[in-house]
């Protein structure tokens, strides 16, 4: 697992969480245990571990949406605000090509946790996955990244003007490409070779179909090296449930506190998590 971690205890309604560091990222995220005894035993069946797994991720879920409650605040506050300096198209009603909160949230945390140099994204590789409209791609290429953004074939048009009009900065500290990618598939070995250092992705966790495909993309894509940052909309918790389920098979996860966000970017109808690989 490429990580260092940091392991405090913390008290917090009557129990205790373990905050670390991991991959890239310099802040501390909450870690999803999957069970504590097993960083004192190295084998485990594989039936115990999946049970364990379930157990995690059902906590998990009950814990965001009895403290976040995201059902009562308003969807989408952020996409329209004229703070948004990017000008971005978007389709409405096309899947994929349209702008959520949780994406303008993930780039405004690239942006407050670069500002306060707990995240470096100057010259690193960074892969976007189902960028859609391109707003979290373009501004991990305005913060120094060379960024490859990608999607389904019939969402790189959009894609690739949104990049066009809001990246012609002469002194832009970073670059963007566009690139055809679908979940499942085998990678271009442009994105793993070497792999990215970086893996960025907003609403990308919506169906119980997509979530294995997902799963597999960031497998064959991530190195040990890589940190993986993922936003997205509590709308379903049993699709969340799954995915969270799955993913701690492979992965080591962690829970970006509000207070890690861009201060003036939080919502309750949105989670972001930080993963790296086992």
């Amino acid at each position: 697992m490429a990580t260092e971690e940091i392991v405090l205890e913390e008290e917090e309604e009557g129990e205790k969480e373990r905050m670390v560091t991991l991959g890239s990222y310099k802040g501390m995220v909450r870690l999803l245990r999957v069970k504590a005894e097993q960083e004192e035993e190295e084998e485990e069946e594989e039936e115990e571990l999946d049970s364990f797994a379930a157990t995690a991720a059902s906590e998990e879920i009950m814990l965001l949406w009895g403290m976040q409650q995201p059902t009562l605040s308003k969807p989408n506050a952020f996409v329209s605000q004229s703070s948004l300096q990017l000008k971005l198209d978007s389709t409405p009603g096309v899947t994929g090509a349209v702008m959520w909160d949780s994406g303008v949230i993930l780039g405004k945390f690239l942006e407050h946790a670069s500002d306060s140099e707990l995240l470096l994204l100057q010259g690193k590789k960074v892969v976007e996955l189902g960028s859609g409209c391109g707003l979290v791609g373009c501004i991990a290429a305005l913060l120094g990244g060379q960024v490859v953004l990608t999607d389904l074939p019939d969402r790189l048009r959009l894609l690739r003007k949104n990049i066009e009009v809001n990246l012609r900065h002469e002194d832009m500290r970073g670059s963007a490409k566009v690139m055809e990618f679908i979940w499942g598939d085998d990678p271009d070995l442009e994105l793993t070779e070497p792999p990215p250092d970086v893996v960025l992705g907003s609403d990308v966790i919506y169906s119980e179909g997509a979530v294995l495909d997902l799963l597999s993309t960031l497998r064959q894509l991530c190195g040990g090296e890589t940190t993986i940052f993922l936003a997205g909309e509590l709308r379903n918790d049993a699709v969340l449930e799954y995915f969270l389920e799955c993913a701690m098979k492979d992965f080591v996860i962690g829970r970006l506190d509000q207070r890690q966000w861009h201060p003036d970017y939080c919502s309750s109808r949105v989670v972001l998590y930080v993963l790296v690989k086992k």
